[in-house]
């Protein structure tokens, strides 16, 4: 990961005359974005969630997230970054004709690939089709880096990436804001879940944002504390490396329920112990300190370059 941290800092280039957010509504840049280099004359919130293993429920938080995002009145959009199981559309019971692999080719925009949902978010659908992010030849890199910028008028941008540890996944960790990493109580889902931020620690070089934990599927908010502070306490210790627990999600019927039915448990089971759950997420994540370099000109410039 070395190796690829250093090529995807390497080439980064200045952002192209032709990068200008073409999506209805998008923020135009200002004369003062422009000169931070960003394009963005507010600030976007990237929030990256991943997990160790499969099958913890990192995908079904991202939607339920940002749903809660959505009904506290925030622009938000879902980018689906797994580039090989893609199932953002598939949990909204939605069918994309097109998704980021036909941006990255330049046959549509992100205008033209970005859906709106009746639950008040939108979603970019994930690609397939290409490996890593590093591997675009020079064209497809600015073209991607453009179309990005179109998402400058969101007020949250969440990135569900793919399960495990793969160069792709901590690009876009290294990038965003926040990372919240995914586990449950589950001892395999434990190890692993220790194992990424193993790997974060000593692959992601300058390492400067908000890593935060997320236990998924407990009986008790006892569990899901015992939980977080075994993994926070060995980080501390073996990795020197600060991780927040942000909180737990209930072991709820409504969850799965909601995965069969293709419809987010926040909005089927607003009352549930899960939903609940969810918006006190998004409360302890607004309540951090938010700061002023953030946003979609700076995640870019970490995605592909120097900062």
């Amino acid at each position: 990961m070395e190796d690829q941290a250093q090529a995807l800092r390497e080439i980064m280039g200045a952002r192209p005359q032709s990068a200008r957010p073409e999506s209805p509504g998008a923020a135009q840049p200002t004369t003062q974005a422009g000169a931070r280099g960003g394009g963005d004359a507010k600030k976007t919130r990237i929030i990256a969630v991943a997990s160790g293993k499969g099958g913890v429920g990192k995908t079904n938080l991202s939607v339920n997230l940002a749903i809660a995002y959505a009904q506290l009145g925030k622009r938000v959009v879902v980018m689906d970054a797994d580039l090989g199981l893609a199932n953002v559309n598939v949990m909204l019971n939605m069918i994309p004709k097109y998704n980021l692999y036909h941006v990255i080719r330049k046959q549509k925009t992100m205008r033209d690939i970005i859906l709106d949902t009746e639950y008040g978010i939108r979603i970019v659908a994930g690609a397939s089709g290409f490996s890593k992010i590093a591997n675009l030849s020079e064209e497809e890199r600015q073209n991607f880096i453009g179309e990005l910028y179109t998402l400058s008028e969101a007020d949250i941008i969440i990135i569900d990436t793919s399960a495990g540890v793969s160069s792709n996944v901590l690009s876009f960790i290294a990038a965003a804001d926040d990372a919240i990493i995914v586990t449950t109580p589950e001892p395999t889902a434990i190890t692993d879940a220790y194992g990424i931020i193993k790997i974060i620690a000593t692959e992601i070089e300058n390492l400067n944002i908000g890593l935060k934990l997320v236990v998924n599927r407990v009986k008790s908010v006892t569990e899901g504390r015992r939980v977080a502070e075994r993994i926070i306490n060995i980080s501390g210790q073996f990795l020197n490396l600060k991780v927040e627990y942000l909180g737990c999600i209930y072991d709820d019927p409504v969850v799965p329920a909601g995965v069969v039915r293709q419809r987010p448990f926040i909005v089927a089971e607003p009352k549930s112990k899960a939903a609940i759950s969810v918006h006190h997420l998004v409360g302890r994540i607004e309540k951090t300190e938010f700061a002023d370099d953030k946003g979609i000109g700076r995640f870019i410039k970490k995605l592909f370059g120097k900062e």
